[in-house]
């Protein structure tokens, strides 16, 4: 019976490789119990882009992506501040905001984020939309060992989680590069084109676990 038990735990807590694609994570309540963990297949990262699409009909903060590590809780952090209506995104100890965005609930969004600490700056792009370059200064330092969440805002390294900062909804096609990914490539993945698929976190093959109440769903598609 012991032997039955322990089984069963070890099975929850599988990590899976999944092709995802046509398909999304479904985050069906508020909870600080549940969300999605990534693995990453590079752990020592400087420059990056991470793309995904999301749809929530929220209208409090609430994370997008979050990753952390060791030294920094907010490594980089895609967050949504409801009271600006604000997409900011963190990178260690610094941050940065976009407002004026069409934000709409119960609507998909495709989202982008680059970094590069080589310069210093990031962008965002908003459902296709190239957004300001703006200057970031974190402090120097290589990530590694990265905590990747989704569904939770990590205030601490792999945990910390705050209920009014879960994000509840629909997510799907999320990637990451460690690099600055072209205006093209970028835009080939808002309009559902080919494109070069992430080299940190591939949808088409992605290594992840859920914890506590996360579904997977068929990605819902327009019928003609």
């Amino acid at each position: 019976m012991q032997f039955a038990v322990c089984l069963m735990i070890l099975i929850s807590n599988a990590v899976a490789i999944q092709d995802l694609s046509g398909k999304m994570f479904v985050f069906p309540q508020q909870t600080k119990t549940a969300y999605v963990k990534l693995t990453p297949s590079k752990t020592s990262l400087t420059t990056l882009t991470v793309c995904h699409r999301s749809l929530t009909d929220l209208k409090r903060d609430h994370a997008l992506f979050s990753m952390s590590t060791s030294s920094s809780a907010n490594e980089f952090l895609v967050f949504y501040k409801a009271a600006t209506n604000e997409i900011q995104p963190h990178m260690k100890t610094d941050q940065t905001s976009y407002g004026g965005l069409d934000y709409k609930v119960n609507t998909w969004h495709s989202i982008c984020t680059t970094w590069d600490p080589s310069t210093g700056l990031v962008q965002l792009w908003f459902n296709g939309q190239q957004l300001s370059k703006k200057y970031v200064n974190p402090g120097s330092g290589r990530s590694t060992t990265p905590s990747i969440i989704l569904g939770q805002e990590q205030d601490s390294h792999g945990g910390g989680f705050d209920i009014n900062q879960s994000f509840v909804g629909m997510m799907t096609d999320v990637h990451m590069w460690d690099y600055v990914l072209s205006s093209c490539e970028i835009q080939k993945y808002v309009s559902g084109l080919i494109f070069t698929p992430g080299n940190v976190l591939n949808w088409a093959g992605l290594d992840f676990q859920i914890r506590d109440r996360v579904l997977i769903e068929d990605k819902q598609l327009y019928c003609q």
